[in-house]
């Protein structure tokens, strides 16, 4: 069997996420299987204040780390960050959709919450109404950027959720954690507040316009367009 190199052209392996970050070709060309090329010194990164001034080898051969290709930034080889306004539209087009869906099972389930009955009726048929809106407002996220990194939303305005260190989609226990951390508060108690305090974090976080639910899942959203 022979050990040579698949020929160009082969395709890629089933299992490679077409949006992770590769490592930058080595300069001056060559084959795609060479080795990368001899470690330079960096001169400085805003995002690292020690980068630049350790030793050669430091990170351990991390690709992320200081002495990696990317040089210690993990949006090297990434598309733009998105908008954060062009993200907060995108997420009102995902709530109204899959509220709407939220509304007809609570009709047509009879947990709606404005029924007229005593205290107790009131509070169970909303404690309804509420679980039918984290299981699917979760669901809707996991599935949708576990698969290609896009809600309908986010597909509408080129938008696409990323892993921070490398650019690859979003495993289903990564998303899992970002869609719960941003529905459950939303579903059970701090409705459209929560999501405007964990969404609305991105406009002013530095240097990654991550909101809370990004940071919880060290996930970042960038531009396809």
């Amino acid at each position: 069997m022979s050990s040579e190199p698949p020929p160009p052209g082969s395709g890629r392996p089933p299992d490679e996420d077409p949006f992770k970050k590769q490592p930058p070709p080595a300069e001056g060309g060559g084959s795609p299987y060479d080795g990368p090329p001899p470690h330079t010194p960096p001169q400085g990164s805003p995002y690292d204040s020690s980068y630049g001034n350790q030793p050669p080898g430091y990170g351990g051969g991390d690709p992320y780390g200081p002495g990696g290709p990317y040089g210690g930034d993990p949006l090297a080889g990434m598309p733009p960050l998105a908008d954060s306004g062009k993200r907060t539209v995108a997420r009102i087009i995902d709530m109204i959709l899959v509220g709407i869906v939220v509304w007809l099972l609570s009709w047509a389930f009879g947990v709606t919450e404005y029924n007229m009955n005593a205290d107790k009726i009131q509070y169970s048929r909303g404690l309804g109404q509420s679980v039918i809106a984290a299981v699917l407002y979760v669901g809707y996220d996991t599935i949708m950027i576990s698969r290609s990194g896009q809600t309908l939303g986010k597909k509408l305005f080129n938008l696409r959720v990323a892993n921070l260190d490398d650019g690859s989609t979003p495993s289903v226990q990564t998303t899992l954690v970002r869609s719960l951390v941003l529905w459950i508060p939303f579903a059970f108690c701090c409705a459209c507040i929560w999501t405007a305090i964990a969404g609305g974090w991105s406009f002013f976080d530095k240097p990654y316009k991550q909101g809370l639910h990004d940071k919880a899942a060290k996930t970042v959203v960038v531009s396809t367009a």
